[in-house]
């Protein structure tokens, strides 16, 4: 094995693909050689992984406990209660 030099299908950078990491994805059983620069691995892992660079929507709320604005990752469903990160956490110790 040898290092091999690939080009970034997001941005078209070329980077190198050392023999390091061609083991390690052989260890792991990985059959595709990665289609993307270390850079804008990184970046995708940054923004959530497969949802191609859009930031995840959030959902304002009035906390089921306190009464106060939060704002949570998830659309709330009808009848089930919701609490800003504080709340959340003390409900989440108790019980």
């Amino acid at each position: 094995m040898s290092d091999k030099t690939l080009v970034c299908r997001e941005c078209g950078a070329e980077f190198i693909f050392t023999e390091g990491e061609q083991e390690f994805y052989q260890k792991r059983g990985l059959l595709n050689e990665p289609g993307r620069c270390p850079e804008c691995r990184s970046a995708r892992r940054r923004v959530g992984g497969s949802s191609e660079g859009r930031a995840r929507p959030m959902y304002t709320v009035i906390c089921a406990s306190c009464g106060k604005e939060a704002e949570v990752p998830f659309q709330p469903r009808l009848g089930r209660p919701v609490y800003c990160n504080e709340c959340f956490a003390s409900e989440r110790s108790r019980g």
